[in-house]
This record gives C-alpha cells, sequence and structure tokens, in this order.
C-alpha cells in the first residue's frame, strides 16, 4: 500500500472534521442561539429585530456573491486552497468571538449585526475552499459518501455543540466562569465558544492536508483569477451542465437558506417555544439531519447526487406542507425532527454534484459559483416571506412562501444537464 493510500482515511477524517468544526456557526449563531437572543433581547422588538436579521444577512450574501467566484477563480491559479480556509476561517472566528460585547440593550444592534455579517461572509467563503479540497481527499468514486460523512458528522458537531451550552450555560442557574444571567452573559458566551469549538477542530485539515501542484506568484494569480472571472459566462456557455445546476442551486439553496434563518423564530413566535425549548429543538433537528445524511451518502454514490437532491427536495416540500398546517406544538416536534433527515442529502449531494461536475482547473472556481448561487438571491426568501408575514399577519403564510422554491428547483434541475450531473 502506497504512503498516500494509507494516510487517505486519515486525511478524510481531518477533512470532515472541519464540517464538526464549522457547523457551531449556522447551529448556534446563525439559527438557534444568537438569532433567538438577538429578536428578543437585542432588537427593540422581535418585528424589528427579524428584519434587521435579514437585512444584515441579505449585505452579508451581497457581499459573498461579489467575493466568493473573484477568490475561487484566483486560488484556482495560486495551486492552494489550504492557506485560503485557514485566512477566513481565522476571519470567522474572530468575528464570532467579537459577539461577546453585544449586551442585550437596542444600542448594541449594530454592532451584533456588523459582526455577524462578517463572521457569515467569512464563514461561507471559507466554505468555498473547503469544498474545493473534497475532490483532493477523495477518491472520485467516494465523492457522495466523503461529502455525506462531512455533513453528517457537522450536525453531529452542532448537537454536540448545542447540548454543551444548553446543559452549561443557559439552563445552567449558576453558570460556570462567573457569568451573569442579568447581564445575559451566559447567552453572550456562545460567541467566544463557537470561536474556541471552531480553531480546535479545524486544526486537523490544516494540519494533515498536503497540498501538492505548482505554486504561483500571488500577483500572477490575481491578475489571471481576474480573466477566468471575466471569461466565466463564456466558460458557462461551454458547460451548459453546470449552469443549469447553478441555476437550481440558487433556487433550491434559497429555500433551505431562509428556512434555516427563520425555522427558529417560527418555532418561537407561532408554538411560544422558549429559547431553551428551542435549543432542544435543534439538538433533535441536527440528530435526525445528521442520520439522515450518513444515511444517503451512499445513495448519492450509487443513484447519482441529481436523483439524491431530488427526493430531498420532494420530502422537504410534503412534510414542510404538513407543517403549516399543524395546530399543536407536538406534532410541529414530530413533523420537525422528520423533515430533518432530507436537510442534510440535499446540502451534500449538492456539493458532491459540484464536485463531479467542476474542471479539475477550474475546481475552485466552480465552488466560488457554487457559493455564489447559494447567496445571490438569498436576500429574496427572507423578503418574500417578511412581506408576506407582514402583509397577512400571519407567520404560517410567510413560511409558506418557501415551498415554491424547492420545487421550482426541483424542476431546474431535472433538465437534461448530461451524464455528470445523473
Amino acid at each position: 500500500m502506497s504512503a498516500e493510500a494509507s494516510a487517505r482515511p486519515r486525511t478524510i477524517l481531518a477533512w470532515c472534521l472541519y464540517d464538526w468544526a464549522s457547523s457551531a456557526f449556522p447551529a448556534v449563531i446563525t439559527t438557534f442561539v444568537f438569532a433567538t437572543y438577538f429578536t428578543q433581547a437585542v432588537a427593540p422588538d422581535p418585528v424589528t429585530g427579524t428584519a434587521m436579521w435579514g437585512h444584515a444577512t441579505a449585505v452579508a450574501g451581497l457581499c459573498i456573491a461579489i467575493i466568493a467566484p473573484l477568490v475561487g477563480s484566483v486560488a484556482d491559479h495560486g495551486g492552494r486552497q489550504k492557506p485560503w480556509l485557514a485566512a477566513f476561517t481565522a476571519l470567522a472566528v474572530v468575528a464570532c468571538a467579537a459577539l461577546w460585547h453585544v449586551r442585550p440593550d437596542p444600542a448594541a444592534a449594530t454592532f451584533a449585526l456588523f459582526a455577524f455579517a462578517v463572521a457569515t461572509v467569512a464563514f461561507e467563503i471559507a466554505t468555498v475552499f473547503y469544498n474545493a479540497l473534497l475532490p483532493k481527499v477523495a477518491p472520485p468514486e467516494m465523492l457522495g459518501r466523503v461529502s455525506g460523512w462531512g455533513w453528517g458528522l457537522g450536525y453531529v458537531g452542532g448537537i454536540v455543540c448545542l447540548a454543551i451550552l444548553l446543559v452549561g450555560f443557559v439552563q445552567n442557574p449558576s453558570p460556570p466562569f462567573g457569568l451573569s444571567r442579568d447581564a445575559a452573559e451566559h447567552v453572550r458566551v456562545v460567541g467566544p465558544f463557537t470561536a474556541v469549538w471552531w480553531v480546535i477542530f479545524a486544526l486537523p485539515v490544516l494540519i494533515a492536508l498536503q497540498e501538492a501542484g505548482p505554486r504561483m506568484a500571488p500577483g500572477e494569480a490575481l491578475r489571471r483569477g481576474l480573466a477566468d472571472l471575466r471569461g466565466t459566462a463564456a466558460f458557462l456557455r461551454t458547460r451548459p451542465d453546470i449552469a443549469w445546476f447553478l441555476l437550481a442551486n440558487m433556487i433550491y439553496t434559497d429555500g433551505l437558506t431562509t428556512l434555516f434563518a427563520f425555522g427558529a423564530i417560527y418555532a418561537a413566535g407561532t408554538f411560544g417555544m422558549a429559547l431553551d425549548e428551542v435549543i432542544v429543538f435543534g439538538i433533535a433537528l441536527n440528530l435526525s439531519a445528521g442520520i439522515g445524511a450518513f444515511a444517503f451518502a451512499w445513495i448519492d454514490d450509487r443513484f447519482g447526487s441529481r436523483r439524491t437532491i431530488a427526493v430531498g427536495l420532494l420530502c422537504l416540500t410534503a412534510i414542510g406542507t404538513a407543517l403549516l398546517l399543524v395546530e399543536s406544538k407536538t406534532a410541529f416536534w414530530i413533523l420537525g425532527v422528520l423533515i430533518g433527515p432530507f436537510f442534510g442529502p440535499v446540502q451534500a449531494a449538492s456539493r458532491s454534484l459540484a464536485a463531479r461536475m467542476a474542471p479539475a482547473e477550474h475546481r475552485t472556481q466552480v465552488f466560488g459559483l457554487f457559493a455564489l448561487s447559494g447567496r445571490i438571491t438569498a436576500f429574496v426568501g427572507p423578503a418574500v416571506l417578511g412581506t408576506i408575514t407582514y402583509a397577512l399577519d400571519s407567520q404560517r403564510a410567510g413560511m409558506a412562501t418557501i415551498l415554491p422554491f424547492f420545487l421550482v428547483g426541483l424542476a431546474l434541475l431535472w433538465r437534461k444537464t448530461g451524464e455528470t450531473a445523473r
């Protein structure tokens, strides 16, 4: 057995651990804890807080749309993804740690939104380079499994992180380190806790992965990357399969992003869940999503990424419709846990599909476009949801606007896109 082959399992595990590391951000900051804290304790009122959070998310999405394709093109020519991964991870970690300073006071709202937006941009750009490393650690016949394992491990990481915060800080009547509940320090600690978590579990891939290939001077890489970026439209015309996939991903990811961003707010507002209940629900949802990501990983390699995404979107639409109709908290819990197993497969299979379709010489550029497609219209879902919620004075009506994103994305995905997109 070659040295490379013998090191591959360790390298795969190290790569998957980055999903575990970075999962703390969407689970703790974006969805279940800090977002709820901001709307309920920092913003002047929940409605205003929801609008402010949505605007910050939209601004971050615009920044990602501008930056991701450029840095992806530059990295393709520079020959390395790992230094970029390290740099943007460091920026995200610093921004998360800064959330400690967000007091339960409307005066802290601007700083909170700025730090959150910076962390979101850095998280998404770091993910571009992390995803682009997938074909370097997994052989072609295992792309689906390794992507699914990473996504599943990420959900488990989110569970563990949420559980530690719930038991150790949020519900603890005497939080450790002398944290003051009156000053909401037992909740504000989620920022630096996420930062430390991220650093610890990101180190394995930064240490273990050895990138081979030619290096290029930064100035030349930038020049060629800008040239490639200008030629993106021409590249996509030569690869309509990639173009259609990116368009489909743009639509259904908009629905997923909106569901993630407002799921906890919906649970709290419509079903009266307190913050600790929302966290417990988040743990259960992440557990079911992790099981789904692991279970569907082999299906991706066996039956194809495109079919895996399609099944996930159909199930999300069906169960999501039922979630909008139920009245009791118990029914919401049951259906919420049932919808979880289809989140991970859609995301993991989208990543493996992009890896299968991307030419090696354009790999990071394609993942930059992949990030762009997942963010360029990220404001649309929250804007439509917010507008309908306000106009009809109904969170249910607002959440119903998510379902068409899944169906339209599925219709676009199912166009003939070639054998590589099976």
